[in-house]
């Protein structure tokens, strides 16, 4: 009897009477990548919650006598029973320049096989945007390297623009041109050895695609050059929705340290529709009500508490930029669609992109008529808005006079040369993908259509010609294009260089 008081009476002397705070709780259902756990009485909103095997949760339901968990990883080995730990930190993801040239997941791990991330700085992946005051006007363009987009539909640095249309119309193709063009621009500026020069970083977050998809992208990407300048964050249609839901505010935020850091940024979310989708599966499981097309009641939030985040910053808040081009999938081009409607409504302008003009051959298949750039027009150099202002104009009127025209069979003069006109800004405006061309040859390219030199050619041979225009821009015409280049204006002396250099050039075309 006595040893087993002596024992007793040793085990209270060595207890350990220290407090220590800890919140533990059992998983008490699970399902599709979603976890119900019982007892975590003292969790937050958007905590991070650790699962056995390291594996990680984010609390997104907080009940009365439960939590609602999305986990981010392998859920096989969990089950019913097990432990779940909170952490006490919000989901956080690793930014800076390290991230450059790499493939990471939603939760910035890489997995590329290119070793660990070299950076020491992490961001929260939900973080509120900046508020009115800290921002500034859009100024500063951001060349796409696409004539039918920057002539047309400009972006300026700090935009939300909008790139829509249905499936296999060639959204990612502009976005991705758009993201070689930066890297073009920015090996330009680093080796012309300007101070002033600002580089633009891009973000390239893919949602939802086929592995094979974003395997050509990476791909496409490294035979261009551009890699260097680029951070892909991938959540393919194999993940679970939790990280298709995740991955465009983890992509947000390694782009929004290059903002505040005083650097100008591009990120691109492809698409927003399939993290629609993805936010609908965990909304749908976690029983929250649905409203329209099941969506819960929050979409709109989603999105526009991400698009917001995107901005030009004043020079008091380190004059940085983060431009947005997000992309959504219609459906038979139906615009009017739920969520469609809803980040036309957050963004500046969209570029719409229609089936049927992609069938006949004329990529990019840009609508006119429906596209718009509600602050683009104003971040435009002088010289491109001086020779682009009408070709909008002229071509939105060839689109309405060709489709009256097919009942026509006498037209007078005026409309003819009207329809000629269009049918030749047509051509020109067609363009291989993958190829984006600098905005001094653009401005070259759209000078010459408005002083009549393509008017002899037959519209058949528009696009040779506008091919063997630009090669002849790139050696003989460099002069007047560095002039452009460097101005951003269209002065007498560079209309003069310009006029004589195409002179030369139409003489070569006969």
């Amino acid at each position: 009897m006595s040893s087993i008081t002596d024992l007793i009476r040793k085990e209270i002397e060595n207890l350990s009477t220290d407090a220590t705070r800890t919140n533990v709780g059992t998983i008490a259902t699970l399902a599709d990548g979603v976890a119900r756990v019982e007892g975590l009485s003292k969790v937050m909103y958007n905590e991070m919650v650790e699962f056995p095997g390291n594996v990680l949760g984010i609390a997104l339901n907080l009940e009365e006598d439960s939590v609602g968990c999305v986990i981010l990883g392998e859920t096989s080995a969990l089950k019913e029973g097990d432990e779940v730990r909170t952490t006490g930190k919000l989901l956080s993801v690793p930014v800076g320049k390290g991230l450059l040239g790499r493939v990471v997941d939603a939760v910035g791990r890489p997995i590329d096989e290119k070793g660990p991330i070299d950076s020491d700085i992490s961001y929260p992946v939900e973080r509120i945007a900046p508020g009115i005051i800290p921002r500034k006007s859009v100024t500063q363009p951001l060349q796409t390297g696409i004539m039918a987009v920057d002539s047309m539909i400009p972006i300026g640095r700090g935009q939300r623009e909008l790139i829509i249309g249905d499936r296999s119309t060639g959204k990612t193709t502009i976005a991705i041109d758009t993201i070689i063009n930066q890297a073009k621009i920015n090996k330009k500026g680093e080796e012309s050895g300007d101070p002033d020069f600002r580089p633009v970083y891009c973000v390239y977050v893919a949602i939802g695609q086929k592995n094979s998809n974003v395997a050509r992208t990476i791909k496409v990407l490294e035979e261009t050059g551009a890699m260097d300048y680029v951070i892909i964050v991938s959540a393919p249609a194999a993940d679970n929705p939790a990280n298709q839901y995740l991955a465009p505010y983890a992509g947000c935020a390694m782009g929004e340290w290059f903002m505040e850091n005083g650097m100008d940024a591009l990120i691109v979310y492809d698409d927003l529709s399939k993290q629609a989708v993805a936010y609908r599966q965990i909304s749908l499981i976690l029983k929250r009500p649905s409203g329209r097309e099941a969506y819960p009641g929050d979409v709109f939030y989603l999105h526009s508490r991400l698009l917001e985040r995107s901005a030009r910053l004043n020079e008091d808040n380190g004059n940085g930029s983060l431009t947005a081009l997000p992309i959504i999938e219609t459906q038979m081009g139906d615009v009017s669609g739920y969520i469609p409607t809803n980040v036309i409504s957050i963004t500046d302008g969209q570029i719409f992109l229609e089936t049927d003009l992609f069938n006949k051959g004329i990529r990019p298949a840009v609508s006119v008529g429906l596209s718009v750039s509600r602050v683009g027009s104003a971040a435009q150099i002088k010289a491109y808005k001086k020779v682009a202002g009408k070709v909008k104009l002229e071509l939105a009127q060839f689109r309405e006079l060709a489709a009256f025209s097919q009942f026509e069979s006498d037209l007078d003069a005026a409309t003819k040369a009207r329809l000629d006109r269009g049918a030749r800004i047509v051509e020109i405006f067609k363009q291989t993908a993958f190829n984006p061309v600098p905005v001094e040859v653009q401005t070259a390219v759209m000078w010459a259509i408005q002083n009549d030199f393509f008017d002899s050619i037959e519209v058949s041979k528009i696009a040779e010609a506008v091919d063997s225009l630009k090669e002849y821009l790139y050696t003989q015409g460099a002069e007047a294009c560095d002039e452009i280049y460097t101005s951003g204006k269209l002065e007498d002396g560079t209309v003069e260089k310009l006029r004589s250099a195409l002179e030369d050039w139409k003489r070569t075309q006969s």
